[in-house]
């Protein structure tokens, strides 16, 4: 079994944005380019895990490696954890919990996480970059991570708070990017806790890891993959990705 194993959880049932995995991005899947980024990484078997079963289908067409998932579980790192458990026996070291909806992530941004979290300085490792407008600082559809002191490339530093509104204090803000890695023995920590108060209030999952003093440490990185949680924001990306063809 390989030490590192890159896990995206995607499901249909999206709040915003309904069947958003299935939404065509030059002609193909948004949950396809996700997989194929991960794949470029090489650092590590990737797995689709869903509770359905036309994303499984779609990934299994598409070659790659679609497993079902209980329809139960309510968080995206619980279902991550399920194929942790369940197909891969727990023995993954590193363990990479990607969200499916960012199309335009770089494989060299998902391997650099990867290395450093080979160095074994954190239970938990995420990535952030630049906020670019005070827009942007605004809207709680972008999660906020504050850090104590100003990042720059290649920098990783212990998260002080994961927040969706404005923050009104003297941390440093930045974008907060959708993936996360865990170590083994985290990751079954993670799972074994209870949902925490700040995770439930402000619907992110990271906060049960904080309020359990687990450390996180984030990254930063130049390039800004973007979380599509809209239309609006599908048909950004749309734009983007038709650039870079």
């Amino acid at each position: 079994m390989n030490k590192t194993v890159i896990i995206i959880p995607s499901r249909l049932d999206a709040q915003r944005l309904p069947n958003k995995p299935l939404k065509l991005i030059n002609n193909k899947e948004m949950i396809l380019h996700v997989y194929e980024a991960a794949k470029r990484a090489k650092s590590g078997e990737v797995y689709i895990a869903s509770p359905d079963q036309k994303i499984v289908d779609l990934v299994k067409k598409f070659g790659g490696k679609g497993i079902l998932t209980s329809e139960s579980h309510q968080t995206g790192t619980d279902r991550v954890f399920e194929v942790f458990k369940e197909n891969l026996d727990t023995s993954p070291k590193i363990i990479v919990n990607l969200q499916g909806d960012m199309p335009n992530i770089k494989p060299d941004t998902i391997k650099h996480l990867i290395e450093y979290m080979k160095q074994g300085k954190c239970e938990i490792g995420t990535l952030a970059s630049e906020l670019k407008s005070n827009h942007e600082l605004e809207d709680k559809n972008i999660v906020k991570v504050l850090v104590k002191e100003k990042m720059k490339t290649g920098m990783f530093i212990g998260a002080s708070d994961f927040v969706r509104v404005n923050p009104s204090n003297k941390l440093k803000a930045y974008h907060h990017i959708g993936i996360y890695a865990f170590t083994n023995e985290a990751l079954l920590r993670y799972v074994s806790l209870k949902r925490s108060k700040l995770e439930l209030e402000r619907n992110l999952e990271q906060l049960r890891a904080m309020e359990n003093n687990m450390s996180i440490h984030v990254g930063y990185i130049d390039s800004s993959p973007l979380s599509v949680d809209t239309e609006e924001d599908l048909n950004e990306i749309k734009k983007l990705m038709k650039k870079h063809e």
